[in-house]
């Protein structure tokens, strides 16, 4: 068993090294990757504002000076960590994975190629569902009202704002289920656990919403469904991960 593991008995100065190393390699891809998406940050915020002209407002303001350059490099910044993300998972494993058995890679490393593919899907869901959804629903509050006429102007930092909570954090919710297996895998809860605790699941998922999403009623709940579906989808996830690894032990013992 202790075969398995890698030469990782090196000293602590050695293993300093080696996180400083791959700290500079994180450091200098999201540098390049920065550097990269700020001379095409108008074009990424061009794509960010397509919900918010699809649900009827064309136009956008800023009243602080600054405040238009600023939202470009956060427009930067925001889509270099989502281009540079597998790159920084890489590094984190690389330094993680020689510390472990080689039974436990075989088990953690199909969890960490699915987090990208999660983490995407939960923000083209935010992108291409959720947000459309929810700006024609706060936007319906325009119009007349007792005479005054009232009329939304977003600007260009709070919008920037909205935008990167809804993609961020459905993004990470949508992780939920590869934490749940990996849980599973360690033995910290048991597929019978997660299905007697649907109930306080369900307050769970909601309190993360309300941190995850801006403030307000429909914009929690379109995050709230979903991720209570993705823990339902975790549970039905763990029972075939389990019938399969039966239907192994039991073809190998067969065979035996």
């Amino acid at each position: 068993m202790i075969g398995d593991i890698d030469d990782s008995k090196a000293p602590l100065l050695e293993h300093l090294v080696e996180l400083r190393r791959r700290l500079l390699w994180c450091v200098a891809t999201l540098v390049i990757a920065f550097g990269v998406c700020l001379t095409y940050a108008k074009p990424i915020f061009a794509v960010l504002v397509q919900p918010l002209l699809a649900a009827g407002q064309g136009k956008l303001i800023y009243t602080d000076i600054f405040e238009a350059f600023f939202a470009e490099v956060k427009v930067a910044f925001f889509a270099a960590l989502m281009i540079s993300f597998p790159v920084l998972a890489t590094q984190i494993w690389r330094f993680v994975a020689p510390g472990m058995y080689a039974k436990e890679k075989r088990a953690f490393l199909p969890f960490l190629l699915m987090t990208p593919f999660f983490f995407g899907g939960g923000a083209a869901f935010a992108y291409f569902v959720t947000m459309p959804f929810a700006l024609h629903y706060l936007l319906s509050y325009q119009g007349n009202i007792g005479g005054v006429q009232q009329e939304a102007l977003p600007g260009v930092g709070n919008y920037l704002t909205f935008v990167t909570r809804f993609l961020f954090g459905f993004g990470v919710a949508f992780l939920l289920p590869i934490l749940l297996m990996i849980l599973e895998r360690a033995g910290v809860i048991t597929r019978e656990q997660l299905s007697k605790s649907r109930r306080y699941a369900i307050v769970v998922v909601l309190a993360i919403s309300a941190v995850l999403t801006p403030p307000d009623a429909v914009s929690m709940l379109l995050l709230a469904v979903p991720l209570y579906a993705l823990y339902e989808f975790a549970i039905v996830a763990i029972r075939v991960t389990h019938w399969r690894a039966a239907r192994v032990a039991s073809s190998e013992t067969t065979d035996v």
